[in-house]
């Protein structure tokens, strides 16, 4: 076989081979917002964003497609935090959480997040944590004071 024959199959190789790597590299790049239905429009979006990359692995939420949380208690490991798609949270007790290492301070780093980047996270699960939680009607009761 001549020697350009072998140097156009190689070339040939590699024209294919650069586009799909391009294809594949389009794709991988992407996954970095998939999941997140907050619109890139609100203000809770960076909050969402922040919280899907520091605080996804441990907590469940959907709306940023996070889904760190044990499932079941007999599969329940140390580091699963709470499930928000469940648990309302608001903004202090969030940043309390932020600051202190969670409520117990077992498991969650202190300040895993500052400043700004705290407040926005705050104010995103004040707004989105507990969509799915479970709507209980109250009753109001007057005391005697009797």
């Amino acid at each position: 076989m001549p020697i350009y024959s072998r140097r156009m199959k190689a070339r040939a190789k590699i024209a294919v081979a650069m586009p799909l790597a391009l294809v594949c590299a389009l794709v991988l790049s992407a996954c970095g917002s998939q999941g997140i239905s907050v619109p890139k429009t609100s203000p809770y979006y960076r909050g969402a964003v922040i919280f899907r990359d520091h605080c996804s692995g441990c907590h469940t939420l959907a709306v940023v497609g996070a889904e760190g949380s044990a499932t079941s208690i007999k599969d329940r490991l140390k580091t699963n935090g709470p499930n928000f798609n469940f648990r309302k949270e608001n903004y202090e007790q969030v940043m309390y959480a932020i600051h202190n290492g969670g409520f117990s301070g077992a498991i969650m780093p202190e300040n895993i997040v500052l400043g700004t980047e705290a407040h926005e996270v705050a104010k995103f699960l004040a707004q989105y944590s507990g969509l799915k939680a479970e709507k209980v009607p109250t009753t109001n009761i007057t005391l005697s004071t009797k």
